[in-house]
């Protein structure tokens, strides 16, 4: 068991700093894989350090399986090993999540992201019992996304210090946004686990607190201001950190004037990376939302 830690924490290595949470584009109905293209040479152009595929920000819930398949495939296929691919690949299905780690895997994701179980609503036994049998089918890397504003379904820091200990559960995308959190699980889980935000606005103190980087939305919009800023927190350098950190607060707070991802989608059409467009239940965001969007954008000279 120490040596496959020791060799799981080797891996984690790649798994830092600035990762794009990709949107999915759509154009009349269908995934726009050339949009897709664009944008992910676009992420690599700029530095980000890792893309994911296929979560929220992807709109994965209203993908069919075949077009869900598709956007892995392709993203695995245009980074073409230049940055690392985590798959989002859990549902509220222990068997549909297992299936779909070992997809991931099979087409060649670095590692895969597995949301805590929502409608179901388990206990923490429950919880514990699903991430863990995914790990267990699928030697794959597996990375734990607690968004409990979502799922309702919260991962608590004592189930993550259980999870932790397992070879193949290598780290967590805690999009809590509790600083507390960061240090307590740093304290109470395996050697080398690894801490992810996955909340822009608090990103800069979750690294003080230990974190490694960030899964992020805003990155979609803004990849090399992100990469630098979370570069600068990598290095320690917390005043340029900060700095770079209060120009892309607009932007962070502009991307959840609506429900994300339609503001990101709205500022990257304005780049003409995409289209606007979006799957029901989602709708396109308010005159306002978007005169945001366009006032941060511009506030990072974005255009």
């Amino acid at each position: 068991m120490v040596r496959r830690l020791s060799q799981q924490k080797r891996k984690t290595l790649m798994f830092r700093g600035s990762i794009t949470a990709l949107i999915t584009p759509f154009k009349n109905g269908a995934v726009d894989e050339s949009a897709f293209a664009r944008l992910l040479e676009r992420q690599i152009a700029a530095g980000t350090h890792g893309v994911a595929p296929c979560g929220t920000t992807g709109e994965v819930a209203a993908l069919s399986e075949t077009e869900y398949e598709r956007v892995i495939a392709l993203t695995v296929d245009i980074a073409a090993g230049r940055i690392p691919v985590i798959a989002g690949t859990g549902t509220n299905d222990t068997a549909r999540t297992i299936a779909r780690q070992r997809y991931a895997k099979t087409i060649g994701a670095h590692a895969g992201l597995v949301i805590a179980p929502y409608y179901n609503r388990p206990d923490q036994a429950g919880v514990a019992a699903h991430i863990e049998a995914v790990a267990e089918a699928v030697q794959l890397p597996l990375i734990v996304y607690n968004v409990p504003g979502r799922t309702v379904t919260d991962v608590e820091p004592e189930t993550l210090a259980r999870l932790s200990r397992h070879p193949n559960i290598i780290g967590i995308k805690d999009a809590t946004g509790e600083m507390s959190r960061v240090t307590r699980q740093g304290l109470d889980c395996a050697e080398g686990f690894i801490q992810l935000s996955g909340d822009d606005p608090s990103a800069l103190g979750h690294h003080a607190h230990g974190g490694v980087g960030a899964i992020s939305v805003t990155s979609n919009v803004a990849p090399a201001e992100c990469a630098a800023f979370h570069e600068a927190c990598l290095a320690e350098r917390w005043d340029e950190a900060r700095r770079l950190n209060a120009v892309l607060q607009p932007l962070h707070e502009a991307l959840f004037a609506a429900p994300s991802p339609a503001p990101a989608k709205s500022a990257l059409s304005a780049l003409g990376l995409c289209e606007p467009e979006l799957r029901l239940p989602l709708t396109a965001p308010s005159e306002t939302a978007q005169a945001q969007v366009r006032a941060a954008m511009d506030g990072l000279c974005l255009s």
